[in-house]
């Protein structure tokens, strides 16, 4: 096992891992931007290390100042966290170059699901059902292009290989609008991801966003555990998840689970991962593969008692899996609302300095958050400061315990959006469960009863 774990990230994932690492007797170097010195995990970090100003691309994407630190700290292995680099190739390639371990996937694996073509093309292979759509990259010929939306059928969505988190997508409602979409959506791709790739999917109306938690180690062993639903969204930023997801057939979750265990063994998967899916009339189709730790991760571990964190860092210190497929069982069910520093219903950032902070408690609360009485929000980042979890025995008991936890929450000084999650936790839809992806939008487009949209 690993002495010494640099964490390359901040926020609220950070002290997660440093949590992890305390419990397993690994000592923690956290490194910073000079917005960050403040944070509490630095100040409980064995060892920290200022890598750059404020900005991110100064700091949390500098990549010779991330291998320093570990260099200068002798540090054994890094851990990405989400965002920033835990998605980036060349960042894994440099870290295993440098003599360090990468906690996570390897570089060929993550440049493998990082581009949505070869993604789909891997998952194929694997048996993975797909969504409908172009078989790869869309051809240059605009006759072409034409000829496969026909097939595919209207709508399409025009997506960005190297895409992701909502960016770099087009929907395509007719065929007058088809190649300027088309056009758009490459010359986008290419100042956004510099890969000017794209390729076509049926757009599905109104499907909901299911996805699959997958460990696998460095020996061809692959599990699932169980499924999160995170069709609260907006803009493609998912504001609430929870497992298991509300009314669909155990034997549909159960077939899609398995085949993702089996596709982990055939590209050769290593670590923590999530397929994810769109889910309409009873059919899985797959949209791509996260090979890093999700945010939504506390979710699954309250539902199978197995700590994700812990698992990322056996797995790479060489460790076979504990446990096999018929050692994981599902109980309860869990409900995440992401905390964010933001206007509730504008969402608008709300920067600042928190003058008071109260955490809620209680039987199956949990609160992931880095944020203290006295914490100055800094506006250089994601506008996430926390993520609330509530545990019951059943659905219904962990929404009445978000509930309460919601209500006994304060944060002031800055705006929240605790008074969204408190409206949707009331919401007769979100109760009886199974919204789709586009819910939340409709719902704010008509607050007020002002109709905006559909």
């Amino acid at each position: 096992m690993f002495e010494k774990i640099l964490i390359a990230n901040r926020g609220e994932i950070t002290l997660r891992i440093q949590r992890a690492c305390r419990e397993m007797g690994i000592k923690t170097v956290v490194v910073h931007s000079e917005a960050d010195i403040e944070a509490k995990y630095v100040k409980l970090a064995d060892e920290s290390v200022c890598i750059g100003p404020a900005p991110s691309s100064a700091s949390y994407l500098n990549i010779p100042a991330i291998i320093s630190a570990a260099e200068v700290t002798d540090a054994e292995a890094i851990h990405p966290g989400y965002g920033f680099l835990s998605e980036n190739a060349d960042f894994a390639e440099r870290v295993e170059k440098s003599g360090f371990v990468f906690i996570g996937p390897k570089p060929e694996t993550i440049r493998l699901m990082g581009d949505k073509v070869s993604a789909k093309d891997a998952m194929k292979a694997a048996g993975v059902p797909c969504v409908p759509g172009s078989d790869g990259a869309l051809p240059e010929d605009p006759k072409e292009v034409v000829k496969i939306a026909r097939a595919i059928g209207y709508p399409v969505i025009i997506k960005a290989a190297g895409g992701g988190g909502g960016r770099g997508m087009r929907v395509v409602h007719t065929e007058a609008a088809l190649l300027n979409a088309v056009t758009m959506t490459r010359a986008e791709a290419q100042a956004a991801f510099g890969n000017p790739v794209v390729y076509m999917e049926k757009f599905l109306e109104n499907p909901r966003h299911i996805e699959f938690q997958v460990l696998a180690d460095s020996y061809k062993n692959a599990v699932w555990l169980g499924e999160r639903d995170c069709s609260m969204q907006r803009r493609h930023q998912k504001i609430i998840e929870e497992a298991p997801a509300p009314d669909i057939a155990r034997r549909l979750i159960t077939r899609i689970g398995d085949r993702c265990a089996e596709a982990c063994r055939k590209i050769g998967y290593r670590g923590a991962g999530t397929f994810e899916f769109l889910y309409e009339n009873n059919e899985f189709y797959f949209i791509e593969m996260n090979t890093r730790l999700q945010v939504e991760h506390p979710v699954t571990e309250f539902i199978t008692g197995i700590d994700l964190v812990q698992q990322q860092i056996r797995i790479a210190a060489g460790e076979k899996l504990a446990f096999r497929q018929r050692d994981i069982a599902l109980k309860g069910h869990a409900i995440e609302c992401r905390i964010n520093a933001e206007d509730p219903f504008k969402f608008t950032p709300s920067p600042g300095r928190i003058d008071s902070y109260h955490p809620p408690g209680g039987p199956g609360i949990r609160v992931d958050s880095h944020v203290y009485t006295g914490y100055t929000v800094p506006p250089h980042y994601d506008s996430m400061i926390g993520k609330l979890i509530a545990y019951g025995d059943t659905r219904d008991q962990a929404i009445r315990r978000m509930r309460i936890a919601l209500s006994e929450m304060v944060i002031e000084g800055i705006k929240t959006n605790i008074p969204l999650h408190q409206e949707l936790m009331n919401d007769h839809r979100f109760i009886k469960g199974g919204t789709s992806i586009h819910y939340l939008e409709h719902k704010l487009a008509t607050k007020d009863g002002v109709v905006k949209g559909k």
